[in-house]
């Protein structure tokens, strides 16, 4: 079973299905999509980072966009996937955030153990998913937005009540690009160099680069990638304008976010606000 929602106006995905989703990472790859699986009443058995996993029944595990991940085995999964655009475009508290405790604010990859109470709870909100990825009307995409920071919320605050996650033992490349994602979140709209970045983690710009390419992606990668959603975002639930945007970004020139913008999707911030007008 996999029913997917996208939204032309913000390149938004969104997934949600059992382990036909994950089919396609019986070879390991990167997920590309923000990923949480929930067993329930069979065990899972998958591979991330060459470190192999065995998720218990009833249980909740978080997959990052960086990971390098390999499904082996599970049935009768609850599997939801979505990228940035679908729910870090909007304005999220940090905890809750795309750069939070689930992704990168912990010291590893959560697995959540959930109660009888804590899964029943999670059955019937997977149950208003189906029904409103059914329901094709004008807020569709913002109940399904809010149906995901739902989720989101209850296993951040799971997560933090059992805390024996603070016990497991980190991967130190996982961890680093973690912390940078985390001061990234923090300082995108001054900050773009990666020399900066490089000297509140204590590296060199070159070591941050040698590792994260061994996670396939790359510091300034990271950064302007942020930089243009958060341009996106402006762009379609504000008034401001492209030169308004850029300033606000920490470009005293606008016509260099213009051009990072349109490199990472093809269209200036003016066509891309004029786009996502006519189709609203």
């Amino acid at each position: 079973m996999q029913k997917t929602f996208t939204e032309f106006s913000t390149n938004a995905i969104l997934k949600l299905g059992d382990e036909e989703l994950l089919k396609p990472y019986k070879t390991p790859k990167n997920p590309e999509l923000y990923t949480f699986i929930r067993t329930q009443d069979v065990p899972a058995e998958i591979v991330v980072d060459s470190v192999p996993y065995t998720i218990a029944p009833n249980s909740i595990i978080t997959l990052t966009t960086v990971q390098y991940f390999q499904y082996v085995s599970g049935s009768n999964l609850v599997v939801y996937q979505f990228n940035r655009e679908f729910y870090c475009i909007k304005d999220h508290d940090q905890e809750v955030s795309c750069a939070g405790l689930l992704f990168f604010g912990n010291m590893h990859m959560p697995i959540i153990e959930l109660n009888a109470k804590e899964h029943q709870k999670l059955n019937m909100l997977n149950d208003v998913f189906l029904e409103e990825l059914e329901t094709k009307d004008t807020i569709q995409a913002e109940m399904l937005r809010m149906l995901m920071a739902r989720f989101i919320i209850i296993a951040t605050r799971l997560l933090k009540a059992k805390e024996a996650f603070l016990e497991t033992t980190s991967n130190a490349k996982i961890d680093l690009l973690r912390e940078f994602n985390m001061l990234v979140e923090s300082h995108f709209k001054t900050e773009h160099s990666v020399s900066f970045y490089a000297d509140k983690l204590y590296k060199s710009p070159k070591t941050l680069s040698n590792t994260f390419a061994k996670l396939h992606t790359s510091p300034l990668q990271i950064i302007h990638e942020r930089i243009v959603l958060e341009a996106k975002r402006l762009l379609i639930y504000t008034d401001k304008t492209a030169k308004e945007i850029a300033y606000d970004l920490g470009f005293e020139d606008a016509s260099h976010l213009s051009r990072l913008f349109k490199k990472q999707t093809s269209f200036s911030p003016t066509e891309f606000k004029k786009m996502n007008k006519k189709a609203s």
